[in-house]
């Protein structure tokens, strides 16, 4: 079991969500994993690739271990995010888990092949969502080996004030 990053800093989470309430199901997912995770929270595919590329109001933003993107939101869905990400060569060895309502195979195949790590279909039950959060907590952060270079950005032990679980 890999407690790496468990043991020596925050775990950087960028969370591209529009719907408050999956947002606040996150954030009490991870805490009821007891995992120390900053989390961040972009409300459509447009802040996504500001905080991912650092432009903007994000330029300090820490390199994400983790992106958890969900597809259908405003301005630029998560499908653009996740193309765009796989185009660009700093963003496109970032861990992507697409955690969106669609159950649609064709949809699932398709962000497969697009590269993501992971595809899982949010549950509608509260105690459900608790438990996949924190399914994919313990997994990323305690059983993955995630790459070097997004837990060597600078900025990842600062706490974002929005975030910080």
């Amino acid at each position: 079991m890999r407690d790496d990053l468990a043991l020596s800093r925050p775990a950087e989470v960028l969370l591209a969500e529009d719907n408050d309430n999956d947002v606040e199901l996150t954030r009490q997912g991870f805490r009821s994993a007891k995992l120390l995770v900053n989390l961040h929270r972009v409300k459509d595919g447009e802040e996504c690739l500001a905080f991912l590329r650092k432009e903007g109001e994000y330029v300090n933003a820490p390199t994400p271990d983790l992106i958890l993107l969900d597809l259908n939101m405003p301005k630029v869905g998560g499908r653009e995010v996740l193309a765009e990400m796989m185009a660009d060569e700093r963003l496109k060895s970032l861990p992507v888990v697409v955690l969106t309502t669609s159950e649609q195979d064709e949809e699932i195949l398709k962000m497969y092949q697009m590269r993501c790590s992971s595809y899982i279909v949010k549950p509608v039950d509260f105690e459900q969502f608790l438990k996949v959060v924190r399914a994919i907590g313990e997994y990323w952060f305690t059983v993955v080996v995630l790459p070097k270079a997004a837990s060597t950005d600078k900025a990842s032990t600062q706490a974002e004030a929005s975030g910080t679980l």
